[in-house]
Order: C-alpha cells, then structure tokens, then sequence
C-alpha cells in the first residue's frame, strides 16, 4: 500500500480489494512513526478520519455511489479555512483561529469522499520558500532531514513524498506548489488563475494565489482537479466555464499530443546550477525522442520577474494583512493600554519577521509618492511578462525550464540572506504574474540525491494538455517511483 498513488488505492478501494479503513491507519501509524522527525503536519484528525472512512467503506459495501476520492487519505495546507480544526497560516497570529466555514476547495474533497488526515505546515502566511518561515514548527525534507522541503507548500510536499498522505492541496502564490513539489521529488500543479476557486483561501497576493494540488503522479493530480476545479460563485475571480469549461482531466490524459513543440529560453535557463541544467537538457532530449520539436525563444522581460513580483505580492499583502488587527479576531497583546497599542503590539508579537518584512516593503510601495514609482510600474513590467508568454506560445505547445536554480538547500543556508531567499523564486514566478499554469515534475537528482525538478508551462486554462505532455515524460522514465528512505 506504501507505493500505490492516489489513483491506484481509489480503484482498490471501489473494488473492495483495501478499505479506506486499511488505508488511514496506515496512513496514522506512518505519522505517528515519522511525523516526529518530518514536521509536515500542523493538526491531525485521526478521529474523524477513521469514522469517515468507516462510512465510506459502508456505503462502497453496499453499492452505493461514491466520489472521485473515495477513502483516499488527503492533507490540506494550513490557509485554508475548514469548520474542524484551527485555521492557523502557521502564525502565532491566527494559532487559534477557528474558521465558521470550509473552503471552496476543501468543501470538494470532502463532498468526493476524500478523506481529510490532517492541515500542513507551511512559511507564515505563505510568505518564503523553504517553510523555514513558519511560526509553529520546522518541517524538513524527506529525502535528507537537513535540508529544507520548499516553501511555502512544505508541508504538503513532505507528507506527500513521506508517506503522511496519498496527495494534498497546496496554495501557490510565487512558486508555492511547485518548488516544494520539485524539491521533494512529487508532482505539483500550479493551474490557471480562476481554475480552482480561492473561496476560503487565507489571501497573500490576491492577484497571483492559486490552489493547486501536490501528488505522487501526474494522473493524481490530474484525478484531484477533477474533483477541485470550477466555477465558484463565492469567488469573483472564478472563470466562468462557459468561457473555459472544464474537461475530465484523467479521461484526456492517456490522449496522444500530435507535433508537439517545445519551447526553452536558454539565456534564462543559464542561471541554474550545472546539475539542474543537465536534468533540464535530458529532460528536453526525452521529448525529442518521442518525437517533439524543440525551439530556442527569447523572453527578455523575464529578467524581471523577480522585482515585479515583489514589489506587487509584497503590496497586496500589505493590504490583505491589515485586517489581523488584535480587535476582530486572532492574538491580542496583553501589553496594551490604548487602542493603538492593542494594534501596534498585537501585529509585533505575532507576526514572524519575513511578515513584517513583506508588510513594511509593501505599505512602502502603496505610499504616497511611491505608488507610480513602485506600484504602477511593477504592473505595467507584468504586462509586459504577460506579453511575452501569449508571443511565446504563438510558436509553442509549452515551454519548460527549471522549477529552481538549485535542488533543496541545507536548512538556515539562506534565511539570513533575504534576497538570496527570494532568487529561489526566479522561475516560479513568471506564471503566477502571468496567471497561465505550470507543472513540477521529477527528472532526476543532483550528486547529493536530491531530487530536481522539471517545469512546463502551457497557456491558460490548457491544464488537460498540460498534464498530457507531463504524462508523457513520466510515462518513460521512472524519475516519480523514486522514494526517500523513509518509505525504501
């Protein structure tokens, strides 16, 4: 059961050969086993697990329907409000937060018959890329307990690759699902802006946010889209489907992808490390033995993701972080003796220092004066991105491209070097600006075994072909079926 993905244990389960019960507790004793070394989880449900999959079982028994997710055991990152549980966004901020409603998302899952383990670590409020940003606890990578799972997503991806759940949801706002995703050697999906609703979602950067799933296989991811995205009317930023409809992911994903072309941006590609460069290139050349054309393009306003990213991200959450206020909800100083104070202290004792980093650099870039320098230009560098894409796949199916410059790094290698931090980024973020999906898949390891990962970017609302072209790739090779000791 250790190796079934998401898919294979659904079948077995609909076809009474493993019970969801079999499956949870097995899913229990591996946190209960590893979870004291990993730190992928913020609260576990064991309880209502078991009793839902004792229901699930029942129903499965006694013929009738079920959904898509069946007795599959599922992680949910921890900014997603659920009506069980604390809401906490990994900050002593909300460490008590009890949300009155489920997400969009996760209100899915469970109507699927998924069944909910626990809510993931994850960076404060979304905020970095290795998790070492949390206010709760430190998660590390499965694969070498010394470096870092990712960010902000870390949680997901390490209880994905240790055997602490079959998939889970992730929320990506610069990279978020798939950096994590290609540093702990799992599949992370990224989708179009507006794919999945953010209903429920704790917002960061409200233009860029997008929930996405973290799996073992590209057919799992593509089984929990089936189950997550849609029209949302709670959400003003869900797309209609009558404008993009949605299709059954898993049904297309065996569909052959005639004269596929392939698109990469060696300028940008060239600030990868070596050995991310070399997965890269075998990568590519995999396809072009399945007979795919492969092009050279020029993106030059990439190069400027980086600092557009920033400057807008960090003034969206500017504003969506104003509300924790000590008054309406969350941490309240017992410092304070006016108003002001229950504000200005209640914010400084709970916030983590890469929040109020981001806070500071983003009421900065909204003051006035410094709007149009800042602000406004940052939107117009981002229309500017946004127009290289729609030109590059004018020529193209996809592009692909590193998910990060390195495999995952030594845990405090870089969280006293913020803009070292941030360059983990650099080729995440390009599509969270642009609002177009991207995929991490894994392609290989670096010399310390650690795994690399490839990103492929296709245009907006084409996750179906998206998922082919990965499905492709993982088709033949065995890069996925790897598994850290923790599971061998």
């Amino acid at each position: 059961m250790e190796n079934l993905s998401a898919k294979q244990l659904r079948d077995k389960i609909a076809a009474g050969r493993i019970s969801s019960g079999e499956a949870t507790e097995a899913i229990f004793k591996n946190i209960e086993e590893r979870e004291p070394t990993i730190g992928a989880y913020i609260s576990t449900f064991r309880d209502s697990a078991l009793e839902k999959a004792a229901k699930v079982d029942k129903r499965i028994a006694a013929g009738e329907r079920v959904g898509q997710l069946a007795g599959v055991p599922i992680a949910i990152k921890d900014n997603m409000c659920t009506t069980f549980g604390a809401t906490t966004c990994a900050s002593k901020i909300l460490d008590n937060f009890h949300a009155p409603y489920n997400a969009t998302a996760v209100e899915k899952l469970i109507s699927a018959d998924a069944i909910i383990v626990g809510k993931t670590n994850m960076d404060e409020f979304a905020m970095g890329s290795s998790t070492e940003n949390s206010g709760l606890k430190q998660t590390v990578n499965p694969w070498d307990h010394s470096r870092v799972p990712g960010g902000s997503s870390g949680g997901s991806a390490a209880a994905v690759a240790g055997g602490l759940c079959f998939a889970a949801i992730g929320s990506d706002t610069g990279g978020s699902i798939r950096q994590p995703a290609s540093f702990c050697g799992v599949v992370g999906l990224k989708p179009t802006y507006g794919r999945v609703s953010r209903f429920g979602l704790v917002a960061y950067g409200s233009s860029l946010d997008q929930i996405g799933p973290i799996t073992r296989t590209v057919a799992d991811s593509a089984l929990m889209m089936n189950v997550i995205a849609g029209h949302d009317a709670a959400d003003s930023t869900s797309v209609d489907e009558a404008y993009a409809p949605v299709c059954d992911y898993l049904k297309k994903l065996d569909e052959p992808i005639e004269n596929l072309k392939i698109a990469v941006v060696p300028e940008f590609n060239a600030g990868a490390d070596q050995q991310v460069q070399k997965a890269l290139t075998d990568a590519v050349d995999i396809y072009r033995k399945l007979g795919a054309e492969v092009i050279e393009i020029s993106m030059p306003y990439l190069d400027y993701a980086i600092a557009a990213y920033y400057v807008i991200a960090t003034a969206e959450a500017s504003s969506n972080l104003a509300r924790y206020d000590g008054v309406h909800y969350g941490h309240r100083s017992e410092k304070a003796d006016d108003y002001i104070e229950v504000y200005s202290k209640s914010r400084a004792e709970a916030f983590g220092k890469e929040v109020k980093r981001r806070i500071m650099l983003g009421t900065y870039a909204l003051s006035s004066g410094y709007y149009d320098a800042y602000y406004l230009k940052a939107l117009k560098v981002r229309n500017l991105i946004r127009s290289d894409f729609t030109s590059a796949f004018e020529k193209c199916d996809c592009i692909m491209m590193p998910v990060s410059p390195t495999a995952a790094f030594k845990i405090g290698e870089k969280v006293d070097d913020p803009l070292k931090m941030y360059l983990s980024d650099i080729y995440t973020i390009a599509a969270n600006l642009s609002g177009i999906p991207g995929i991490s898949i894994p392609c290989g390891f670096d010399d310390n075994d650690m795994p690399i990962g490839l990103q492929i970017l296709s245009p907006a609302f084409t996750e179906d072909k998206l998922l082919r072209i990965a499905g492709m790739f993982e088709a033949k090779t065995d890069w996925h079926t790897k598994k850290p000791t923790v599971i061998n």
